[in-house]
């Protein structure tokens, strides 16, 4: 899986977290031929309220860029139901790539790569969380070596677009440290670095910036009044990383 889901090697992911399809296709109008944004994303909101091919159709109205799905969170059930049907329904409604976090183990995970790679569709694997509780030292259920696991087994099968929390730079810059160790062209997508998020945009960036790596950004550009502008003034703070 050595081929990026995305054309350029560091920019910018929206995700469409608003409520209605008019905002959607606003947004996405708007935004349309700016070229650090790579890519867009949907989740459960829209696709609940309106059936994920309506929501995919509004952003493909507008735009030819790879559009993501996040289930919140794909990759928590059986290997069967994870790996096979629900994969050809993102596929045929025009999904290119989902996020994966296989909390319900390394056989989900496995299932989700195979039909990912059946399907034609990109896996972006995630291990960790951008809120504190998740982690057993943390107060919460999920063993502090599990991440690991999941991105190590993860690259094993040959995945290569990975989700990182961006607004938790020691984590982030150790896993970053592994995963270019593991394999030699990794994407590091990461969100935590939005409005209210608590991480810093140019930092995460410099912490990934020797990956190819993308932010994951929604409130802070469909929130503003003007999101091209909120979204320019963003890139603004980063884009000398990579000159």
């Amino acid at each position: 899986m050595s081929t990026s889901l995305f054309k350029f090697p560091h920019g910018i992911v929206v995700a469409c977290d608003v409520t209605g399809l008019e905002a959607l296709e606003r947004l996405v109008k708007e935004l349309s031929d700016v070229d650090f944004v790579v890519g867009f994303k949907l989740g459960m909101y829209l696709t609940l309220k309106y059936g994920l091919p309506a929501a995919v159709e509004a952003v493909k109205k507008w735009v030819d860029k790879p559009l993501i799905y996040d289930h919140q969170k794909f990759g928590t059930d059986i290997p069967d139901i994870c790996g096979d049907e629900a994969l050809k329904l993102l596929k045929d409604a025009g999904i290119e790539g989902v996020i994966i976090f296989p909390q319900s183990g390394v056989e989900t995970l496995k299932s989700t790569v195979r039909g990912c790679q059946t399907y034609n569709l990109t896996p972006i694997i995630g291990g960790l969380m951008t809120h504190r509780g998740f982690l057993v030292s943390e107060g919460g259920y999920i063993e502090d070596e599990a991440p690991e696991r999941i991105y190590r087994d993860a690259a094993r099968l040959g995945v290569d677009h990975f989700v990182l929390p961006g607004n938790r730079i020691p984590l982030m810059k150790n896993f970053t440290s592994k995963i270019t160790s593991w394999i030699a062209e990794p994407k590091i997508l990461f969100p935590g670095v939005g409005s209210g998020q608590g991480g810093s945009l140019k930092e995460a960036f410099q912490t990934t910036q020797h990956a190819s790596s993308y932010a994951i950004l929604g409130r802070s550009i469909y929130q503003s009044s003007n999101p091209r502008k909120a979204a320019e003034e963003l890139w603004k703070e980063v884009e000398g990383l990579f000159t």
